[in-house]
């Protein structure tokens, strides 16, 4: 077969970003297609930044200029099949759409998972309702890899967490400067026995790999970095460039993966290219043909693909298994200003305690009836931007005076839990039967609601998280769910869609076809030739954002499809 390259790789965040640089790397050339527009680096040399990003409200939180735009590519949510075909269409965990992917708004937290987070099931049980499984993989299979992506993207943190795995070398760079609020947190979690540290973050605080050090100007998350501080996903897509073995194709929206007459072999992609102005008639459809095919869209995406495509989903699969981190949410207010006193990183402190977990969380698992519950990471972080704030208040005589005062904005503080999810085949992504995008593909719909689980940890864990913040100084201290729960949910100002994007599990890992998409190397069951590189892959959500182990996984991948795997870390299980 001719070929235009050896690999096409759909998606250009971190887990795209990472496939084409290790792949780049063991001489193979490769095309990314990415459906959103660049806004992040030159495609030519010398690959310089192209000075659209900036701290600018409006513009990224209001004006969709990362996309997706919720009305050209509109997604709907059910809680359960008893909601009908759908309750909402809108945004629904929506990441950006672009150069970059979701890497580009992240706030850049980059913790590992732990060793118990791929054996959940072993170290902890099952528990009824809930499709709890360990990984075909370990954390030792893995840690190289984790090694090799903190290095790649640089991570700055310090190695004073209680709880973290094991590790072969320290972090490439040491952690940037404490927010004020933080440092009120902080001491008053250790006063009340938990261990909060600084928190690894992919954002320099020195100058590393030609980049300079983060400014603290605090607009980290839902923003693109003005000064490139942010490694993910800039520095590893810059080095593929850089190779001259990567070319990258904006507003490219795949569409289909060609396949052999039988079915079992891809032979590319199948795209529009949307970079066809507006008022010309349909984009036109092109075609990249490659050896292999990396599907790195996302946990939503990546299922959505497949299934308007009827591919790798003998074991119906594809989809299921969704799992986002069941926030929950504690703010307090402060008698004086505690946010942008100090902006610094958006987060910088967490905990890990409610992972892990201590006999008051198990007798309060034993009390709901379930063998055992776990929370998630506790982010010590500061709240909205003034342009939220001022929607909060709305107009009025009150709003100058509201605004002066900030009591939603600077005198507030908030932690954010991000609560393990539970996989449940129910909770799952598939194709909206009536609701199309704007170039007449099926939109793709979100089923989802949380186990009992969740709502014990949230339950028992919130009080605690209050009593953390009046110990710090807050006046008052109240905590809140995403997705809401109970009667009210539907007037919730956050949305009855979980408001996390860490979205997983939608093509997840295993031993057998039977009950995976994909192998413990990432390639389909029922086309081997296609490898997904994305969170879909994730056998459980842990308590800890995905964003590190998503892109140690593609580098893993990757570097076992080009035969070129870390000393000391093997393929993982046989297929069979």
């Amino acid at each position: 077969m001719v070929t235009d390259c050896d690999a096409v790789i759909i998606g250009s965040g971190p887990g795209g970003a990472t496939a084409a640089h290790t792949l780049t790397r063991a001489g193979w050339d490769v095309v990314v297609l990415e459906k959103g527009r660049n806004h992040l680096l030159e495609l030519e040399a010398p690959y310089g930044p192209l000075g659209h990003m900036s701290n600018d409200e409006i513009k990224f939180t209001r004006r969709h200029v990362l996309g997706p735009d919720p009305m050209l590519e509109p997604r709907s949510f059910r809680r359960d099949e008893s909601d009908g075909d759908r309750l909402y269409v809108g945004d629904v965990n929506n990441l950006p759409s672009t150069v970059g992917g979701g890497g580009v708004h992240a706030d850049g937290k980059l913790p590992r998972f732990r060793e118990d987070d791929f054996a959940l099931l072993s170290t902890k049980g099952a528990i009824d309702g809930a499709d709890v499984i360990d990984w075909p993989i370990s954390y030792a299979d893995l840690e190289p890899y984790y090694t090799e992506a903190e290095r790649l993207i640089g991570v700055a943190g310090e190695e004073t967490n209680p709880f973290a795995a094991w590790r072969s070398g320290p972090y490439p760079m040491p952690p940037g400067a404490d927010m004020f609020g933080a440092t009120l947190t902080a001491p008053a979690a250790e006063r009340l026995g938990l261990h909060p540290y600084r928190a690894p973050t992919g954002a320099n605080s020195i100058p590393y790999d030609g980049r300079p050090a983060c400014v603290n100007c605090g607009f980290c998350g839902y923003y693109g970095c003005p000064v490139e501080a942010k490694g993910d996903p800039v520095a590893l897509l810059r080095a593929a460039l850089g190779s001259g073995r990567c070319r990258i194709i904006p507003e490219a929206l795949a569409v289909g993966v060609t396949r052999s007459r039988n079915g079992r072999t891809a032979t590319g992609v199948r795209y529009l290219d949307l970079s066809v102005g507006p008022g010309t008639g349909d984009p036109p459809e092109r075609e990249i043909r490659s050896r292999y095919v990396v599907l790195a869209g996302g946990a939503f995406e990546t299922p959505r693909l497949l299934l308007r495509d009827d591919l790798g989903n003998s074991s119906d699969q594809v989809g299921r298994n969704l799992m986002v981190h069941f926030q929950t949410l504690t703010a307090g207010a402060f008698p004086f200003r505690v946010f942008g006193a100090s902006r610094g990183r958006s987060v910088t402190h967490v905990h890990d305690d409610h992972i892990v977990g201590d006999d008051a969380q198990d007798a309060a698992a034993r009390a709901a009836g379930l063998p055992w519950i776990r929370g998630g990471l506790v982010e010590h972080g500061g709240a909205a931007g003034p342009i939220q704030e001022a929607l909060i208040y709305g107009p009025g005589e009150h709003h100058p005076v509201a605004m002066v005062d900030s009591s939603l904005r600077e005198r507030l503080w908030v932690f954010t839990m991000q609560g393990e999810d539970l996989a449940r085949p129910d909770n799952r992504i598939d194709l909206d039967p009536n609701l199309r995008d704007a170039w007449g593909g099926p939109a793709g719909r979100m089923t989802w609601s949380p186990h009992r689980h969740e709502l014990v940890a949230s339950a028992h864990i919130g009080p605690i998280l209050e009593e953390v913040l009046r110990n710090a100084g807050a006046e008052w201290a109240v905590t809140s769910t995403s997705p809401p729960i109970g009667p009210d949910a539907a007037r919730h100002p956050m949305g009855l869609p979980p408001a996390s994007r860490h979205i997983v599990g939608t093509a997840r890992m295993g031993h057998r076809a039977e009950d995976s998409v994909v192998d413990a190397e990432g390639r389909l069951w029922d086309c081997p030739n296609v490898v997904i590189c994305d969170s879909s892959v994730f056998c459980t959500s842990t308590g800890y954002g995905p964003t590190l182990t998503l892109v140690a996984l593609a580098a893993r991948t990757t570097r076992l499809l080009a035969g070129t795997p870390l000393s000391g870390a093997g393929p993982g299980s046989d297929r069979r």
